[in-house]
């Protein structure tokens, strides 16, 4: 069904919109040399996200997660980056969320940062895994007061439909007066996942388009990693 003349107009005002917005600024390019990178990419990830941080990046441990259902249909929501180790890329949420679920169901993920203000990116993607009771409790505990506030008062409703505000309000309120007592309180829902990788793009912006993009890529399924540059 043809739109009216004000959808139309809409339309093409928002079009409009987005062909004149900017992804950055101005500022100067930090220079990235692949021939320098590290045989491996966690040096690497951390010395930018180190880099970032410097520049005055907001969140620059924020990061986007990738999982897909058992049906190999995709979503993706942002989450923040607990650890970097030889082990992988470190997460919690709880294992009863939608997120939770969908890995164990498909235990493959991946991970986007993007760090606007440098001009950079990093993919990351691999098998993810669930770390122990021990462990994630220790993940929680080691989390803001606020933070532990939120993962008690949703525990193993995240992502559920919520009846209303005013419930939203109570469950708070309850989780505020637990952490208030009990400081190093958990709940048993809450997991730490961990992403073995076994492919790490980095993306550097050059001013003329000109892009640099290093991948780092599992040679046979696990062992030593081959670095291969891509076509921007």
């Amino acid at each position: 069904m043809a739109g009216t003349g004000a959808d139309d107009e809409a339309a093409e005002e928002f079009r409009a919109l987005l062909r004149g917005l900017r992804v950055r600024d101005g500022g100067e390019l930090p220079a990235f040399d692949p021939a320098t990178a590290p045989e491996t990419p966690l040096p690497l990830f951390r010395r930018w996200l180190r880099e970032a941080a410097e520049a005055g990046v907001p969140g620059p441990h924020t990061m986007m997660l990738a999982t897909a259902d058992a049906d190999g249909r995709p979503s993706v929501r942002t989450v923040m980056l607990h650890d970097a180790d030889a082990r992988g890329w470190h997460f919690g949420t709880h294992r009863t969320s939608r997120k939770g679920r969908e890995l164990a169901a498909h235990p493959y993920a991946a991970l986007g940062f993007h760090w606007t203000a440098v001009g950079r990116q990093v993919r990351i993607g691999g098998r993810v895994t669930a770390a122990g009771p021990e462990e994630s409790a220790a993940d929680l505990r080691g989390r803001s007061p606020a933070a532990l506030t939120a993962a008690l008062a949703g525990g193993g409703r995240q992502s559920e439909v919520l009846g209303s505000d005013g419930e939203l309000e109570r469950a708070f309120e309850a989780a505020r007066e637990r952490v208030e007592r009990e400081p190093d309180t958990t709940t048993p829902s809450w997991t730490l996942y961990v992403l073995a990788a076994d492919e790490v793009e980095f993306y550097q912006e050059e001013e003329h388009r000109r892009h640099v993009r290093l991948r780092y890529r599992r040679a046979g399924g696990g062992g030593d990693w081959l670095r291969e540059l891509l076509w921007p």
